[in-house]
């Protein structure tokens, strides 16, 4: 699709309220972990009771944040409320025509089953007779690819590179608590909110299973590479085996824990097997999926080699993206993409000279980029293997919330955008009927108008 203005696209695209029905718009249900979220407020002040749903017209489209495979990211602002929030914007014609509205469906799904602080809150959806609307949360502090450039040499240090990667590993937990393999992780997708924190974004590639949260034995909180106790299968038997029913892990989804009526005490599952807490297991180890999807850089070896693959290669990807925070390039970068799928499956893994990594850092690495997914650290267990490996010793997982980021973005001056309410209220233009729209014609000077890009 030619570029246009965003204002001439957006007045072109609007449909009267007879259209733009009820059925095809919905504000999610507001999500625990967002408690006191001025945003919320924002949109059910919108709504109102009864109140027309959410449509295109309620938001002024300021600046577009990045694009991607099937849409582009605008920042927006819900009219009269000073709030902010991200818009993914798809166009129906060109997802239909390139065989992607599946994937523009799925992306909504997984975001409105999401409830996490280190994961997107979908405030509302909606479509257009053009576009699909997805308003989620603004990130102020751009993209973790960004940030990792503005790194003395490019690279960040091992505790700044600790910090993010235990706040990527428990947003992957929970996805595949929830029978979620993500398969796109990367520090463009790994954005960066105003208090530091980071959110993975882009769940279009994302993989829905079904997952069997489990308790296992553990023979220690260290697991110094994961044995278990107990016949070697380390999953308890029937009369011990329990789906969902105590936390040992950090931010559960809802639908795992039991509710408190059927709550039982700790003594009666036998929790205390030889002295220790078993562990939850809730790995969708039995996926198999055979699409070649990911980021030539990032794609796991089972997947270039057609051989089918499941959530392990989120583990493969976490060990890409730790070797890349720290060493500020990919191990198996090659000269082109080719090259780079060849040293995937073919080369050995290295690590360069310099920077200097700990010994310690290198060894979770080599876990992770194991070439075959079933020998990989987490196959089995998932995060919590991870977790218990020496390089996030020490760290209390419970409170990784509350711990201070190793920098805070600069804050969005975002009076800057104020002067062009006006100017976005007096267009009257309206988009051609063509898609062929020649962007050396577009005779609007204004600052207001932005180009309207999606591919």
């Amino acid at each position: 699709m030619s570029s246009m203005s965003l204002e001439d696209t957006f007045q072109g695209s609007k449909v009267s309220d007879s259209t733009e029905t009820s059925s095809s718009t919905s504000t999610t249900p507001l999500k625990p972990h967002t408690g006191g979220d001025v945003r919320w407020d924002a949109i059910n002040s919108a709504t109102g009771r009864g109140g027309p749903a959410l449509g295109l017209s309620n938001f002024r489209l300021l600046k577009r944040l990045g694009y991607g495979d099937i849409g582009s990211v605008y920042l927006v602002e819900l009219r009269g409320t000073n709030t902010y929030f991200a818009m993914k914007v798809m166009d129906k014609g060109s997802l239909a025509s390139r065989n992607k509205l599946l994937r523009a469906q799925t992306e909504r799904e997984i975001l409105g089953l999401l409830d996490h602080p280190f994961l997107p809150t979908l405030y509302s959806h909606f479509e257009t007779d053009k576009f699909y609307c997805l308003v989620m949360e603004f990130c102020s502090g751009g993209n973790m690819h960004t940030l990792r450039q503005k790194q003395p040499n490019k690279h960040f240090t091992e505790e700044a590179a600790r910090f993010y990667a235990s706040e990527v590993l428990l947003a992957l937990e929970y996805l595949h608590m929830l029978g979620i393999v993500y398969r796109d992780l990367k520090p463009e997708n790994v954005l960066v909110r105003d208090e530091g924190h980071i959110m993975l974004s882009d769940f279009d590639l994302s993989l829905r299973c079904s997952v069997n949260p489990t308790l296992v034995k553990s023979s220690s909180v260290h697991g110094g590479g994961g044995n278990l106790t107990s016949s070697g299968s380390g999953i308890l038997d029937n009369d011990n085996a329990v789906q969902g029913c105590i936390q040992p892990s950090t931010f559960f989804p809802r639908n795992i824990l039991p509710t408190k009526k059927n709550r039982k005490s700790k003594s009666d599952f036998g929790l205390f097997v030889g002295g220790s807490l078993p562990e939850l297991m809730a790995e969708p180890t039995n996926v198999r999926s055979m699409s070649f999807v990911g980021t030539h850089e990032y794609l796991a070896p089972e997947i270039i080699r057609g051989e089918g693959h499941g959530s392990a290669v989120d583990w493969w990807t976490f060990g890409i993206f730790l070797y890349e925070l720290l060493h500020g390039t990919t191990p198996f970068k090659g000269a082109g993409n080719r090259a780079t799928l060849f040293n995937v499956v073919g080369q050995p893994l290295r690590f360069p000279e310099t920077p200097q990594v700990g010994a310690i850092a290198r060894d979770l690495i080599r876990g992770l980029l194991v070439k075959e997914p079933h020998k990989r650290i987490a196959y089995k267990r998932g995060a919590t293997e991870i977790k218990q490996h020496p390089f996030f010793e020490g760290l209390n997982w419970a409170l990784v919330r509350s711990a201070v980021p190793p920098s805070i973005p600069e804050p969005v001056d975002f009076a800057q955008y104020a002067s062009k309410e006006a100017s976005a209220h007096c267009s009257d233009k309206k988009m051609p009927e063509t898609e062929s729209h020649d962007k050396s014609k577009n005779t609007s000077t204004d600052s207001s108008y932005i180009d309207f890009e999606y591919f």
